[in-house]
């Protein structure tokens, strides 16, 4: 069966469309069919990543792994409850229509929408990049102003548990194993990272996610995007370009990491990526 892998938040900025693409590259050099959809119909940052590596391949002529790409495009009904209705038909025949892609990974928009709803529906695994910052942790939970305490699920963790109620309901066969990785993570050992680091544990308890280390903030990551590469596409003799320095190195190890710690069916990458 097609293991549906979400990329969401509902904050912009934390890092959704960069972690798809790896995630995608990773899969497709571990020899898996890969299939993607963006739904945030507005940015589509994640389709104009996947463009940028198509005019790669095209300029220079180097071979490179591809997703199949369906796209889910906008409804304009007169009816709120018949553009719904017809986003669901899209969005089921878009994930027919990849039945035999081993992964398909879907790029989720910064906002709370009727298809990220459904998409989060569809899951098997949920990623959700977080940045080290409180402002991003109030999108999981709510603070107590005075003692610090968690009092609460907040926005986008009561999205998931909506998602995992309504799953068992309509018998979606499994569940959904959530994973939140924390992203920009500075390397000095400051009070706030800390504190984000206490806050979540507890809360991953609580609401049921498990924790993974993410990306550093690093430029490497924004300068491959109008390439269409990923760190993965660095290093060898036929690499496009060249691993340059020691972060990038150790960026490369970050990612493999992750996919590690995502427990995917058969998606061990090979030494090679």
């Amino acid at each position: 069966m097609t293991h549906v892998i979400i990329l969401g938040n509902e904050k912009g900025g934390s890092g959704k469309s960069t972690t798809a693409m790896h995630v995608i590259v990773a899969l497709m050099k571990s020899g898996r069919k890969v299939g993607a959809i963006d739904l945030d119909l507005r940015q589509r940052s994640l389709s104009r990543y996947i463009e940028n590596r198509k005019k790669f391949i095209e300029i220079k002529g180097k071979q490179l792994e591809l997703p199949m790409v369906v796209e889910v495009g906008p409804v304009h009904l007169d009816s709120r409850e018949a553009s719904k209705v017809q986003e669901t038909e899209n969005f089921k025949s878009a994930l027919e229509g990849m039945g035999a892609c081993d992964f398909v990974v879907i790029d989720c928009p910064g906002a709370d929408t009727h298809l990220s709803r459904l998409a989060h529906l569809y899951a098997d695994t949920v990623i959700t990049p977080l940045n080290d910052s409180f402002v991003d942790f109030d999108l999981l939970a709510r603070l107590h102003p005075e003692t610090g305490k968690v009092s609460g699920p907040s926005l986008y963790s009561e999205m998931v548990w909506e998602a995992r109620k309504q799953r068992a309901l309509t018998g979606v066969p499994g569940g959904i194993d959530w994973v939140v990785m924390r992203n920009r993570l500075s390397a000095t050992r400051a009070r706030n990272k800390k504190n984000m680091g206490e806050k979540l544990e507890d809360l991953a308890s609580r609401i049921g996610f498990r924790l993974a280390r993410g990306f550093g903030d690093r430029v490497i990551y924004r300068e491959l995007f109008p390439m269409g590469l990923t760190l993965l596409d660095l290093g060898g003799k036929d690499s496009p370009v060249r691993l340059s320095t020691m972060s990038h190195v150790t960026a490369r190890l970050e990612i493999r990491s992750l996919i590690a710690s995502l427990n995917l069916p058969s998606a061990e990458m090979s030494e090679a990526a």
